[in-house]
């Protein structure tokens, strides 16, 4: 058991781990404003281009590493996000565990899987496998 409560202005202070999630939600978040911009701006581009002009944008290496790395930071936010929101609203130790492994691994299986079809534009493949879609 640690000691004794400490207070601040008789405001009780944290005696968990929360300032590094604080710091990397705001990275993660001066991070997305830029690439947001940019992914705005692309989507406004690409919009009525042919099929070709958007297999070409997704062939730029530029464009593709920086669609990743958008998706990436932005599941990452997105994850850290629900997090804090399950240990809010979750009281129960078991339960805010399994939720917040559960978003953690949705999370992770969207970002792998972001940038596996953010690969296979890149390189020109079909972004599905023959047989799956319409």
């Amino acid at each position: 058991m640690s000691g004794y409560a400490q207070y601040k202005n008789r405001v009780k202070i944290s005696e968990r781990y929360g300032a590094r999630e604080w710091v990397v939600e705001r990275v993660a978040l001066l991070l997305l404003m830029p690439l947001g911009v940019w992914a705005a701006f692309s989507a406004f581009t690409l919009t009525g281009a042919d099929y070709d002009t958007a297999t070409a944008w997704f062939a730029s290496p530029f464009n593709a590493v920086l669609l990743g790395v958008t998706a990436v930071v932005f599941l990452g936010y997105i994850s850290l996000a629900w997090k804090v929101i399950i240990e809010d609203y979750i009281h129960r130790p078991g339960n805010k565990a399994l939720l917040i492994g559960l978003s953690n691994l949705i999370f992770l299986v969207l970002a792998a899987t972001s940038i596996f079809f953010i690969t296979r534009l890149a390189l020109g493949s079909a972004p599905l496998p023959a047989g799956f879609g319409a």
